[in-house]
């Protein structure tokens, strides 16, 4: 079985929750998610066992509350009163596969959504591509929702990369924590946003490998406290 802990997290608390609740009522007032579709996770421990809290499925995010959240333990084992959301094994493929992964935000933005319903990748025409991880932005390809052939999918999309599209569904973007991936989530919608519009105007101009790995390079220490 693959643990979702592989390293230290916060505890199961009621300001976790709340900030996953936060998170989830943020999408929908950004405009990059709409009703209950998308959700969120934060990964956490809850007493002995490790897992991640995650937004319950079909319950509106105004009318959510922190006993509302479902636990996913890493033996799939849930706790709450409601169903977890039914994207939950992407999130938990996810946690299990990347240590520095702290919370998940799973969004329909709408020009996101898009170019994964045209099952298009998003190349490097602008330098910010970058902030996904590599020198695009994969699409993930179709499997229905809440499978498991769509976490193994997006998994795949997902490596070497903090954020990813899924064909014909979203997104998934992820980060240390909920303000990170959060923040990644509304980057990428405003990434998509842009690169339609290029996509209007002609073939877009990429940029070349050499300077994307520049690039990264410096976003590798971009807001950290300069050093000696």
């Amino acid at each position: 079985m693959m643990d979702v802990h592989n390293g230290s997290g916060l505890e199961d608390s009621t300001a976790l929750r709340r900030g996953v609740i936060a998170t989830a009522l943020a999408m929908n007032t950004a405009g990059i998610n709409v009703n209950t579709s998308g959700n969120v996770s934060a990964r956490c421990v809850r007493g002995a066992r490790a897992g991640f809290v995650i937004t319950p499925s079909a319950v509106p995010y105004s009318e959510l509350a922190e006993e509302d959240l479902v636990f996913v333990d890493n033996a799939e084992a849930t706790i709450g009163a409601h169903r977890p959301s039914s994207e939950w094994r992407f999130h938990f493929a996810i946690y299990a596969a990347h240590d520095d992964v702290g919370a998940i935000v799973h969004t329909h933005s709408p020009h996101a959504t898009a170019l994964a319903c045209q099952q298009l990748d998003i190349p490097s025409f602008h330098y910010m591509v970058a902030v996904a991880g590599g020198n695009d932005i994969r699409c993930a390809p179709y499997a229905t929702f809440g499978t498991q052939e769509l976490a193994d999918h997006a998994l795949a999309a997902l490596e070497g990369r903090r954020a990813c599209l899924l064909a014909h569904h979203g997104v998934i973007a992820c980060g240390a924590d909920l303000k990170h991936a959060f923040a990644l989530a509304v980057e990428v919608e405003n990434l998509a946003r842009t690169y339609i519009a290029v996509r209007a105007l002609g073939a877009p101009k990429l940029l070349a490998e050499a300077e994307m790995a520049r690039v990264l390079k410096r976003l590798a220490t971009y807001g950290h406290p300069a050093t000696d």
